[in-house]
């Protein structure tokens, strides 16, 4: 299935930015969500072909946002990429573990997450 609508889940209004920047130039619809809660919801009323999901937030950080929407009825098809600062490797297993399909750390290569997204259409 073709990617064409992305939800961007970050509390920074600069790294919203820029993937709203990045993503709109490549030819893709994107919407954004400031922190988990709002994450989900939007998640499950707009059903997007893809979640960009950082993990340091507010609330509800992105591995419990993940861990949500990859385990509710509603969600759990919708591939999930974190997108976060933390770079350990037990933070990648970690979020790949609560049903991310990718894991990426910021600062992201611009190239980079374009080709992760495109390897999953």
């Amino acid at each position: 299935m073709p990617i064409k609508n992305i939800l961007v889940v970050d509390d920074s209004p600069t790294e919203r930015f820029f993937a709203v920047n990045l993503l709109t130039k490549a030819g893709y619809e994107v919407t954004t969500a400031e922190n988990g809660e709002e994450g989900i919801a939007k998640a499950k009323a707009m059903k997007p072909d893809l979640i960009l999901m950082d993990v340091v937030m507010p609330g509800l950080n992105g591995f419990q946002a993940t861990r949500t929407l990859t385990r509710d009825e509603d969600t759990k098809n919708i591939p999930v990429i974190v997108c976060t600062t933390k770079g350990q490797e037990t933070d990648k297993i970690w979020g790949l573990r609560q049903g991310a399909v990718d894991y990426l750390v910021k600062p992201l290569n611009p190239d980079e997450l374009l080709q992760r997204i495109a390897a999953l259409a």
